[in-house]
Formats: structure tokens, C-alpha cells, sequence
């Protein structure tokens, strides 16, 4: 009745949810929603088509008007409560949404993994993460994300996301989100910095625990396959961010000084929070700091002695100009 129910509410096509198969790792799927109504049914088939079925879902919707609440509602009382849960979001943006998520209470769960509402996940995305992330230890901070496939509006795949070579750190971390949120599974010791960073501001959760696990010293896999269908659309809040067209948007906003703005937020975050970090990257944290407050040629040799650095040649560029003209 259970699987009848839940095959009825969507056309996701995906292995069938058996819960009468016991996985031993349980992940804990954070969903933030707002206004999402029309994609959110898709996505939330999506998880219920995971290989892996050993998943517990807390949707936080942060004021939605549409029909969100009601959908929400109504998996709810296909899926029980012990597979559902509804909280209601602190109405503060995007970030203080997931962070909310991040830190519900009563929360059992081994691992842990972000969900936007307008997605679409591969069946096998729990599988993979979980696949590396168990070689890791528990007392580990862990991290995995990785490349998204782009779709339209209607779905239809267009390209993937940008290939990322050189190798995940604090020192690019502090200059670069690495990948997106929707595509981040992470275990209880990365969620354990969440909470103990939970009141910071900060500019996105996504680029947050970046942050905190690169810092922290923890095992970051940033993987080459999607998983993750990334749906490009109006209501987007955060891009793709891989076309021309994005890259010159982006050094537009970084002449605004908008790049600027984050750091100023990040590193003030960062600040309250030291004692998270190794001692290396508590140098290389005050090595940015102290450079920022410099002149141009203190700026320039403060990015050369902090070894930051951005993924791709023209992010590096800009990263040397946003030095040039005090834009860091």
C-alpha cells in the first residue's frame, strides 16, 4: 500500500522504495523550501527513488504562500512522520534556512545531505556519497559534493557544470564555493561544526562548510560524476554560473564590490570561530586578513603568501585584479 501510494503521486521513474530493506546508514535529507510548489513533488520523488532507502526527510519551509505547505502535508501523511518531518524556517534567507536544518534537534541520522526544492537526484546519489564516505572515519569531518547536470525549466539536459581539477582546500575555500549545496552529502562530524557555528552570519551554508571541513582539515571528495539533475529557471537564487555570460556578471558584481562584501562577512564568521581550524589555516587566515588591510602590494603578496587560489585561470585572474583595485 505504502509503495502504491507514494508511485502514484509522481512520474519519477526509479527503482522501487522497498522499506523493508534495512540499510545500516541512515541520511537525514535536508530539504529547504520556499514558494516551490512546482517543482518540489519531482525532487521529493526523487529522494523516495534513492538506492539507497535508508532516509528520513525534515522539510523547512520558510513562509511559503503557495501551495508548498499543502504538498508538504500531503507526502507527509503518505511517508508517516518518522519519515517526514515539517518545521517551519526562520524566515531570515536561504542560509538561515538550511543552518536551521542543519541543527534540528532529535535528529538521528549518520549522515547528512542538502536538498534544494527545484532538483532532480539521481537514484544512485545517497549511493555514491555514502560509497566513499564510508571509507572515512566517523571522527572525521567529511564532505562529498561534486558536478551537477544542468537542465531547463522543463528538465531537458543542456550541459554539465564546470570540472574542478585542482585539489578542494581552506586556501581556495576562502576565496570559491567548491559546489553546491544541492549536490553536498556530509557525516555528523561536519554537521558538529554546523551547530557549534549555528548563530554566525554567513554568507551560504553551501560555501560555509566548505569552509569549516577544508579548515577543520577534514576529507573533502568533489566528484567528477553528476547526480544531480540542476534545474536552471527564473526563481533560481544561485546560478550555474558557467556560461560567458555568467563569468562577466560575475566580475561585474566583484567591480561593485560585492566579492568584497562576502569576504567581509566570511572572514568576521570565521574570526569567532578559530579554534575550529588547524594551525596552518589559522595562518592562512590571518595572512588574508592582514593582507586585505594592506596597500596594493601587501594585497598581492599576501594572496601569494596565503597560496589562495580559485579552481579555473580566469577565476585566478580576477582574484589577482579584486587584489589590484582592493576588491578582495
Amino acid at each position: 500500500m505504502y509503495k502504491e501510494a507514494v508511485q502514484g503521486m509522481g512520474d519519477c521513474q526509479g527503482p522501487v522504495l522497498d522499506i523493508e530493506k534495512a540499510a545500516t546508514d541512515r541520511v537525514t535529507v535536508l530539504v529547504g523550501t520556499y514558494n516551490g510548489e512546482r517543482f518540489l513533488d519531482e525532487q521529493l520523488q526523487s529522494i523516495i527513488h534513492q538506492s539507497h532507502d535508508n532516509w528520513q526527510i525534515i522539510a523547512s519551509d520558510d513562509g511559503s504562500t503557495d501551495g508548498t505547505p499543502v504538498l508538504l502535508k500531503r507526502y507527509q501523511q503518505l511517508l508517516g512522520e518518522e519519515r517526514l518531518r515539517i518545521i517551519q524556517g526562520p524566515r531570515k534567507g536561504f542560509a538561515a534556512n538550511f543552518m536551521a536544518l542543519a541543527n534540528v534537534p532529535r535528529t538521528d541520522a549518520d549522515y547528512f545531505a542538502f536538498s534544494d526544492q527545484d532538483d532532480v537526484w539521481h537514484p544512485d546519489h545517497l549511493q555514491r556519497a555514502l560509497k566513499w564516505m564510508q571509507s572515512i572515519d566517523g571522527d572525521i569531518p567529511a564532505l562529498y559534493c561534486g558536478r551537477t547536470r544542468l537542465v531547463q525549466d522543463d528538465g531537458q539536459p543542456f550541459g554539465i557544470s564546470p570540472l574542478f581539477c585542482r585539489p578542494p582546500s581552506f586556501a581556495n575555500a576562502l576565496v570559491q564555493s567548491l559546489a553546491g549545496g544541492n549536490t553536498m552529502v556530509f557525516n555528523r562530524s561536519a554537521q558538529r561544526l554546523l551547530a557549534r557555528t549555528r548563530e554566525l552570519p554567513i554568507v551560504s551554508h553551501d560555501w560555509w562548510l566548505y569552509m569549516l571541513v577544508s579548515g577543520a582539515q577534514g576529507r573533502i571528495h568533489y566528484s567528477e560524476t553528476p547526480t544531480v539533475d540542476y534545474r536552471q529557471h527564473g526563481g533560481n537564487l544561485i546560478g550555474a554560473n558557467s556560461s560567458l555570460k555568467d563569468r562577466l556578471y560575475r566580475i561585474r558584481r566583484m567591480f561593485a564590490g560585492h566579492f568584497q562584501d562576502w569576504n567581509d562577512i566570511n572572514l568576521a564568521a570565521l574570526s569567532q570561530c578559530q579554534e575550529l581550524l588547524s594551525e596552518d589555516n589559522q595562518q592562512i587566515l590571518h595572512t588574508f586578513v592582514n593582507a586585505r588591510r594592506g596597500g596594493i602590494l601587501t594585497r598581492l603578496q599576501g594572496l601569494a603568501n596565503a597560496g589562495l587560489y580559485r579552481q579555473t585561470t580566469p577565476g585566478n585572474l580576477a582574484l589577482v585584479l579584486a587584489a589590484i583595485l582592493g576588491k578582495l
